[in-house]
């Protein structure tokens, strides 16, 4: 063990604001006018010759319409700037193949979001252990839920301080999410042993050394109860609705109360994943994983017109399993965390791993009889298990044999493909 060093960090940390009636007003309007910012951008870019699409005319742009528009004057100037720098990066990483080209942001299928760039605008203080006040500008003094300790007053410095926030909204409310830059001690090399992780739905997480993590439902029988009530009428509603009729405020406030149920769940099983990879990252050195296509998994089996599907049903149940499961947040959640402790995550080739036998290592058919046993039908083995557990040890078992994928020249993110043609996106 040598001294360890110094690392500057930065992360997030996400609280609940507690907003009265007019200042989630002045939040909403803020939110809409930075979402109209951006589609107003996207309309200029595609109105402007290749050469004339610059920061500065781009920022020329935003400044005169900011005069015209008294709509646009709600938003901060700086709320403004940090739009178009969010545009303009948008249009890097899709260049870049890391993502798809922006495109205009609807109403009601965008999440409202407001920035607030510089870290000394929010003058944060703490009332009391649960409450804290923040200032946000054009908004006021609001209070937040103390959930963390915030390098504020007294305990922040040039290493350690909060450098912006953003306003989010979504089924539950307005939130503010805290950018926060902190200086922290370099992780020692972690000296716990390595596992291999299999992900399922029956058994969320199981591990090579026979651990298992599983959880409940995310909503209680009652809470189920009543987002079943409310889908039911929503559909009702929506069948009785005449073409081109608008949505009445009934309709929308029952829509809301499905949202906010649906927020509720996915929190739930959020704060579960948080608390599940932290545990294995603290005990585990290197946690592996399969390298799975979540994307090509969850695909309907719908098929078309003259070669229709099969087990439609069946498929999309197994699609919305999975998809709750949230297996790619849990990796996420992984890899920075065990980087944190000074361990790694690594990630092997998917295929064959739940069919191979981890005692004899012969992938024989039908070994795996049912969902929870395997029975190798090896004549010189027989060994039988559980068959989560022997696909964990598979998995660990291709990492130390050398079969660890790794990203392409030495990149933490994978790149996609570009689907944008270049006469459109430069």
């Amino acid at each position: 063990m040598g001294d360890r060093g110094l690392e500057t960090r930065q992360f997030g940390h996400r609280a609940r604001l507690a907003l009265s009636p007019a200042l989630a007003l002045k939040a909403d309007d803020q939110a809409h006018a930075a979402r109209t910012m951006w589609n107003l951008l996207h309309a200029w870019w595609q109105m402007m010759p290749k050469e004339k699409r610059t920061l500065a005319n781009a920022d020329a742009a935003i400044r005169q319409a900011r005069k015209e528009i008294d709509f646009l004057a709600v938003l901060p100037a700086q709320a403004a700037q940090a739009v178009l720098k969010s545009y303009f990066q948008a249009w890097k990483n899709c260049w870049a193949g890391r993502s798809d080209a922006p495109n205009f942001k609807a109403r009601f299928r965008s999440t409202l979001t407001v920035d607030v760039p510089q870290g000394r605008d929010l003058n944060i203080t703490r009332v009391h252990r649960r409450w804290g006040m923040a200032n946000l500008p054009k908004i006021g003094r609001v209070r937040f839920r103390w959930t963390k300790d915030l390098p504020v007053g007294k305990r922040a410095s040039a290493e350690n301080r909060i450098t912006g926030a953003r306003l989010v909204k979504d089924a539950l409310g307005w939130h503010i999410a805290f950018r926060v830059q902190t200086l922290e001690n370099t992780p020692e090399t972690h000296q716990g042993p390595e596992i291999g992780i299999d992900v399922g739905i029956t058994v969320p997480l199981a591990l090579s050394d026979g651990e298992t993590y599983g959880h409940g439902e995310w909503l209680t029988n009652r809470e189920q109860a009543k987002l079943l009530g409310l889908e039911q009428r929503s559909a009702q509603c929506k069948k009785h609705r005449k073409p081109g009729e608008r949505t009445s405020r009934r309709l929308h406030h029952t829509y809301d109360q499905i949202a906010g149920l649906r927020a509720k769940a996915k929190r739930r099983a959020t704060d579960w994943q948080h608390k599940t990879t932290t545990d294995i990252a603290r005990t585990y050195s290197v946690a592996v994983v399969e390298a799975l296509q979540i994307t090509n998994m969850v695909k309907s089996a719908r098929g078309t017109i003259e070669e229709p599907g099969k087990n439609v049903a069946q498929k999309s149940g197994l699609n919305r399993s999975i998809s709750g499961e949230a297996w790619g947040r849990t990796v996420t959640m992984l890899t920075y965390k065990t980087a944190r402790q000074g361990g790694t995550l690594a990630k092997v080739p998917a295929p064959g791993t739940s069919r191979r036998c981890s005692a004899c290592g012969f992938t024989t058919p039908g070994s795996r009889e049912t969902q929870a046993l395997f029975v190798c039908k090896n004549p010189d083995c027989g060994w039988s298990g559980n068959a989560d557990h022997n696909a964990a040890q598979n998995i660990l078992h291709l990492y130390r044999m050398g079969h660890a994928l790794v990203p392409a020249a030495g990149r933490a993110v994978v790149r996609r493909a570009p689907r944008v043609k270049p006469a459109t996106a430069r």
